[in-house]
């Protein structure tokens, strides 16, 4: 299959490089619809865990912001040190089973790098004295807000920069980038509110997972990246009123995000690359809601896999049958069978 892809140009399957996230079963939807929720629970519980996955400093910030949010939180304890954590487990009060208990799903059941110990080497970023973990809105004024989001626009304008630079000379330090940036993005989503942008982190989450696990190897990208995710969540969006700077922030998380999709492309990662791509899109769609003075790129024409069939097979269509009395379209009748020469004539054998 995958040749036949290459081949004719069509859209590249995505290999099992567990990059993909865990989806809902059908069990869990058909849940879902019955009970009329908007969701899955693993859809809200993935979204909630990387939320504040990219808006703690430590692993007892990211506990209490889950428990915060209304989740239900299970620890699970080292049986050789007891005081050790290992894992964690989380749930929604509104789900059930039968027998009335929680339903519960480990970090690792929501994605491959909500793990325990994945999550501790973010956190391991948190090493600015400056920031408050968990410092209200409330204690920074507007102009500290404006100058916050302005940090996290420069920032993200700056990975962009740094993934483009070294997509083709160090790809390691443009997969570290990608990776820290899917911070930025729930950060920003929970700090405007937004559904788009929290739409375009979800959509993003699998252009920022390395092919099979692997953690990229720690930049000054990754920890600017995520220094300004804390920002964003400690200086939340607090109003209704839309400022330039926020707008300013969205355009360039679109462009970081449309250079995550060429290091991809470049990769020959393309289930990535699309995941990317269509971060970009809901990005570029939230800017416009924000600041309409911005103005949204044109979509490009889809390939349609007729038009693809087209260029790979050029032959004119079997002519469909023609009705008595008429003749058929010069191009449909067959081509004229070359006759074959006469060659000498066989002797023959005696008759029977």
């Amino acid at each position: 299959c995958q040749t036949a892809e290459t081949r004719f140009g069509l859209r590249r399957t995505a290999p099992g490089d567990r990059t993909a996230a865990s989806r809902p079963t059908r069990a869990e939807s058909e849940k879902a619809r019955r009970r009329g929720w908007q969701e899955p629970p693993r859809v809200t519980l993935k979204r909630e865990v990387s939320t504040a996955a990219a808006t703690a400093s430590s692993e007892q910030e990211f506990f209490a912001r889950l428990e915060a949010a209304g989740m239900l939180v299970r620890k699970r304890y080292s049986t050789r040190n007891p005081d050790e954590v290992t894992g964690y487990a989380v749930a929604l009060p509104q789900d059930t089973t039968v027998a009335g208990r929680p339903v519960w799903f480990s970090g690792g059941k929501l994605a491959a790098d909500l793990t325990l110990p994945k999550l501790r080497q973010r956190w391991a970023d948190a090493d600015d004295p400056r920031h408050t973990p968990g410092a209200p809105a409330e204690t920074f004024t507007a102009a500290e807000r404006a100058a916050i989001w302005e940090h996290a626009a420069r920032v993200a304008a700056e990975a962009a920069a740094q993934v483009r630079y070294a997509a083709a000379d160090d790809p390691a330090t443009a997969a570290d980038a990608a990776w820290a940036a899917s911070d930025t993005l729930h950060a920003a989503a929970a700090a405007l509110g937004s559904r788009v942008i929290r739409e375009a982190a979800t959509a993003y989450d699998r252009a920022a997972r390395a092919p099979y696990g692997r953690i990229p190897r720690r930049t000054p990208t990754r920890t600017g990246l995520r220094r300004a995710a804390r920002l964003l969540s400690a200086a939340a969006f607090v109003g209704h009123d839309r400022t330039l700077a926020q707008a300013a922030l969205i355009t360039r998380l679109a462009a970081l995000a449309e250079a995550v999709t060429e290091l991809r492309l470049t990769q020959q990662h393309a289930a990535q690359a699309a995941a990317a791509r269509s971060a970009a899109e809901r990005l570029r769609a939230a800017a416009v809601t924000v600041n309409p003075s911005a103005s949204a790129p044109e979509p490009r024409p889809a390939r349609s896999a007729s038009s693809l069939a087209r260029e790979a097979f050029p032959q004119a269509r079997p002519s469909r049958p023609t009705r008595a009395g008429t003749r058929p379209h010069p191009a449909a009748q067959p081509a004229p069978r070359p006759r074959r020469r006469p060659g000498p004539a066989r002797p023959r054998g005696p008759g029977r």
